[in-house]
């Protein structure tokens, strides 16, 4: 079903998290006490639980070694010298909170995902209190820092095993349903023949850029272009050879538009589009150049074409400074009467266009 709806590309993707649901993966509890006979029970009982065990004497050692190690699991004493659990604990839910928030405020668009999506979402690791103080205060305490669970000393052993592994069943299974979400959120985005971002994303994107940009007073460019006589080459070469086409045409452009901020996108049908904020019409005109030279140099014939034997593009190139009186498609109608004039003069070739800058 994901594969009729999104594409080989859908395909792809959802494959690339298909090792979470069947986890081989030995999990790893991060131990964090300052009692060194205290630590040396857990690693016992842990390992012999089937777990790797890495271990810390204090708060701050435990928000150092967290991002490298990427636990599964922290068992957390409440009382430590140099930084205690609670504020340790407080100190690990607000990385969990930004590392989540980047995420979904950045979804990942690629051409290809081989790093499993479990690993970009280990944000959610639970936190388990082991201490000595089992007074209410205590215990609100720990919850209200962000523990996901708590046991008192002595420890009951066979209590903690039990929540250790009920802790660990329900984050894998918490991060098995982040990264099937995360995975359906990318492909909401992702055009599947090309690879790039779709029209949802680039119109998403375009809004956001220039509320951003209007408030910063900086300039924001768009690049639209079109390949030449499209149908044309559809009609002489058959469309499995026009959607090869469109896949190397979108690899030129995510080739050279290099820059973090800058979005590709299939705009419709045999157009593209390049979002560029923070761009003066001189560096989107470049960039143009670079794209339209990237085209031509793949040499690929086009008989049928009027202006040259191989493929080429038609470029409209539009540049503003964003402001909060006017909205985005003004730059959209600005680019898209450059790509028409572009063609109306000729074809395989660039016209700018530049509003109030």
């Amino acid at each position: 079903m994901l594969f009729s709806i999104f594409g080989s590309y859908g395909m792809q993707l959802m494959s690339g998290i298909s090792p979470l649901f069947i986890t081989k993966e030995t999990p790893v509890i991060l131990v964090a006490d300052d009692d060194k006979s205290t630590r040396m029970l857990l690693r016992d009982a842990m390992e012999k639980e089937g777990y790797r065990v890495v271990e810390v004497s204090d708060g701050k050692q435990c928000l150092d070694v967290y991002a490298s190690v990427k636990p599964d699991l922290v068992l957390l004493d409440a009382v430590m010298p140099i930084m205690d659990g609670f504020t340790c604990c407080k100190q690990l839910s607000k990385i969990s909170s930004n590392f989540g928030n980047s995420t979904l405020a950045n979804p990942v668009i690629e051409s290809s995902l081989n790093t499993s999506a479990i690993s970009l979402l280990w944000n959610s690791t639970p936190i388990l209190m082991i201490t000595g103080l089992d007074d209410p205060e205590s215990v609100d305490r720990a919850f209200e820092a962000g523990a996901t669970d708590y046991v008192t000393k002595p420890i009951h052993w066979a209590v903690l095993r039990q929540r250790v592994r009920r802790l660990l069943q329900q984050a894998q299974l918490y991060k098995q349903f982040e990264a099937a979400t995360h995975a359906l959120h990318e492909l909401a985005n992702i055009d599947g023949l090309t690879g790039v971002a779709n029209r949802r994303r680039f119109d998403h994107y375009l809004n956001i850029k220039w509320l951003n940009l209007a408030q910063e007073q900086l300039p924001l460019s768009l690049i639209l272009c079109d390949i030449d006589y499209f149908k044309l080459y559809n009609d002489k070469y058959g469309h499995p050879a026009g959607d090869v086409c469109l896949q190397k045409v979108a690899a030129v452009l995510n080739r050279l538009a290099q820059r973090n901020e800058d979005l590709v996108a299939r705009y419709g049908g045999e157009e593209f589009a390049v979002i560029m904020p923070n761009t003066h019409a001189a560096g989107a005109v470049h960039v143009a150049a670079s794209i339209q030279a990237g085209v031509r140099e793949l040499q690929m014939d086009h008989s049928e074409s009027e202006v040259s034997h191989y493929l080429t593009l038609s470029l409209g190139v539009a540049t503003t400074l964003p402001s909060f009186e006017a909205s985005s498609k003004t730059l959209v109608v600005a680019a898209d009467k450059a790509l028409y004039q572009a063609k109306a003069e000729g074809r395989n070739r660039i016209i700018l266009k530049q509003l109030n800058c």
